[in-house]
């Protein structure tokens, strides 16, 4: 038994040293990885080891190593020693076993796994017992056989630790980013809502929504504009509207009077005037043509813009008599007449306030023209204001000339005298024109 356990070769189990990382596993010398199973199996030295016994020695296969014992042996006999060799005599009959220690080795995993009840191989998760190497700011991913340490949603690995990555940096938003750790925030303009992606703005039509404006509203991107109606402006805040008073901006808007409306206005006429199609100028209504007046029967209507005045007849004053409805005359035989003008002709004309300057309004001419003689014209009575002049326009014809506006209502009589002197009889004779002027109150 003694010479057996000399000649018994010794065999090491190397146990393999795995790094903090989790390395590749590995099986002790004298075993081999069943990628399959995950298991270490026993490698049969004897069948892949040439020659692995020498001399007169025999090899036995162990689990995990083997045995280099005599060919005559009883207790081991090698399944690769043929019984029916003539080099050996055949082995002696079987007695009794002797009871030899046999070497047997435990079922082992790769690293990462370990034996479950059933004796299988099952994967350690290192994350769930807490076993892994990853530092705080990693987490742990249980992998089969191993483990991964990585970042959350919104960090990234960089020389072991985890840090926030900036998705701003980035343009993940269309308009407005706001980092925050470990994710992003986007949101929008003013006038813009975000959309469902959470990324993409799209613009509010605020026309629709809310419609700030007071009347109308112009939808615009990421705005809104206000409009304001015909006849309003835009205030400064640019959201309401007031109405414009047109009046102000012009005079001539309306020929009499402007008046200022809601978004609008309208031009009216004072009495005796009627507002013609173009809504801005005024027409005179002729109430004697209408017979729209209250003169008697002995008195004539006589139109004026605006208005009308009822004429009584002329009566020629002593010592003149009337020739016919407008004129008197002064007798050459009546010795009272001497020194006064032959004949008073009734003339009426209407003019309208403020006419302009110079102005020729009326005309007067001799209807005899007498060999010799010549003729002066002049205004005998009536304008103390200096308001006109009479101007020669000819031999035997003036023109009376308005020089200063006049303004209405004014009543106005002038006496234009036109002299006769004839040097041939020595002659010296006058008529005069007495004229009245209505000056109506507006210009028009």
């Amino acid at each position: 038994m003694q010479g057996l356990k000399r000649i018994l070769t010794a065999f090491t189990l190397v146990i393999c040293l795995s790094s903090p990382g989790k390395a590749q596993q590995q099986c002790t010398n004298g075993f081999d990885l069943d990628r399959a199973s995950g298991q270490c199996l026993d490698i049969d030295e004897c069948r892949t080891i040439p020659e692995a016994c020498r001399g007169d020695m025999v090899c036995v296969n162990q689990n995990g190593g083997y045995l280099c014992v005599p060919r005559t042996n009883p207790v081991y006999r090698s399944p690769y020693l043929n019984p029916y060799s003539n080099i050996y005599p055949p082995p002696p009959a079987p007695g009794p076993v002797p009871n030899y220690p046999t070497v047997t080795r435990p079922l082992m995993c790769r690293f990462g796994y370990q034996l479950d009840e059933n004796n299988q191989c099952a994967d350690v998760d290192e994350c769930a017992s807490d076993s892994h190497q990853c530092n705080p700011t990693q987490i742990c991913i249980n992998t089969e056989g191993g483990y991964t340490c990585s970042c959350t949603e919104g960090y990234w690995l960089l020389e072991g630790q985890c840090l926030d990555i900036d998705e701003c940096r980035y343009g993940y938003c269309q308009q407005l980013c706001a980092n925050v750790p470990g994710s992003y925030s986007c949101t929008c303009n003013p006038g813009f809502t975000l959309n469902d992606d959470g990324r993409s703005c799209q613009d509010v039509n605020e026309c629709t929504t809310e419609n700030p404006c007071t009347q109308t509203c112009v939808n615009t991107y990421g705005s809104f504009l206000c409009r304001c109606e015909p006849g309003y402006e835009l205030e400064a805040d640019g959201v309401n509207c007031s109405d414009m008073d047109e009046c102000s901006f012009s005079e001539f808007l309306c020929q009499h009077e402007c008046v200022n409306g809601p978004g609008s206005y309208y031009c009216i006429c004072p009495s005796g005037y009627n507002l013609l199609d173009d809504s801005r100028s005024c027409q005179d209504i002729n109430e004697c043509e209408n017979r729209n007046f209250t003169c008697t029967p002995q008195q004539t209507c006589f139109n004026i813009p605006g208005e009308y005045k009822c004429l009584d007849p002329v009566r020629c004053e002593d010592p003149y008599i009337q020739i016919n409805e407008n004129r008197c005359m002064c007798p050459a035989e009546n010795t009272g007449c001497r020194d006064q003008p032959f004949t008073i002709l009734y003339r009426v004309m209407d003019m309208v306030s403020g006419r302009s300057v110079p102005s020729d309004i009326f005309q007067m001419q001799a209807t005899t023209r007498y060999p010799g003689a010549y003729y002066i014209f002049q205004i005998k009575s009536g304008n103390e204001g200096r308001e006109f002049y009479m101007r020669q326009t000819g031999p035997i014809s003036a023109t009376l000339v308005m020089t200063r506006p006049v303004k209405g209502p004014r009543t106005i009589q002038l006496d234009l005298e036109m002299i006769t002197v004839n040097t041939v009889i020595n002659f010296r004779g006058s008529s005069v024109i007495r004229l009245r002027i209505y000056v109506s109150q507006y210009s028009f």
